[in-house]
């Protein structure tokens, strides 16, 4: 199918397009610079995040990939800032679900995903290579193409619309394509729950001859969400 015909087929309102910034990244899935020198990464999905954008900047190697990148920049830029702000109202309804240590207040958040959202579209006009349309389960990418694959707020958040079936799908094709380490973060539903088949969703994954471990993470903005999946290749 091409970008149009598959265009044609998806809602841009039903797609959200915020993201998070580098430097939350590297919270996120605890990282630094340093560690990912050397290393051919996918962030997956991507969403607006400036991740790619930066981590390009800084001369590293990093794609992005999400379903978001079929519509055009234009459409996605529309879309992000209306997003941005229909986030930023329904915060101030639901602030006490997150923590605000990291972001100190609502306004101190919109800034950070105006950040995000402004890297990740002015470097997708300029290097729209980088940035792949994709349509999970399934990605376009070659067998272990990749050394590390960063999965942020994608796969268990959203446990009440995705099923297990997906989950594993998309891990499988996850671990297709990434030849060392993938990272999933975080391991909570919307409501902040762990998610209800993570332990069996992770022996799922030692069956297939990976190891995984939980690891807490240097950062906490909704409340629970501070610990990511560690997935390595071979045990």
């Amino acid at each position: 199918m091409s970008r149009a015909e598959q265009s044609t087929k998806l809602d841009l309102e039903r797609i959200i397009f915020i993201g998070r910034t580098f430097e939350e990244y590297l919270d996120m899935f605890s990282l630094s610079v340093e560690t990912l020198k050397g290393k051919k990464i996918l962030d997956c999905p991507a969403g607006a995040c400036s991740f790619t954008a930066v981590s390009n900047n800084l001369g590293l190697d990093v794609t992005a990939c999400d379903i978001a990148y079929y519509f055009s920049g234009e459409d996605l830029k529309n879309k992000g800032l209306q997003d941005v702000e229909h986030a930023m109202h329904n915060m101030e309804k639901a602030k006490s679900n997150y923590k605000w240590d990291y972001f100190d207040d609502v306004e101190g958040l919109r800034k950070h995903r105006l950040r995000a959202f402004e890297d990740c579209t002015e470097d997708m006009a300029k290097s729209s290579e980088r940035y792949i349309p994709v349509t999970l389960p399934s990605l376009p990418f070659k067998d272990g193409e990749f050394d590390l694959l960063l999965s942020a707020h994608f796969l268990f958040m959203y446990a009440d619309r995705l099923d297990y079936q997906f989950h594993l799908e998309t891990v499988d094709e996850l671990l297709r394509v990434t030849k060392e380490e993938i990272r999933i973060f975080p391991l909570v539903d919307l409501e902040g729950k762990r998610y209800e088949h993570l332990d069996k969703f992770i022996s799922n994954i030692i069956d297939k001859g990976c190891s995984v471990e939980e690891v807490k993470v240097p950062y906490e903005f909704q409340t629970n969400a501070n610990s990511m999946l560690v997935i390595k290749k071979g045990k």
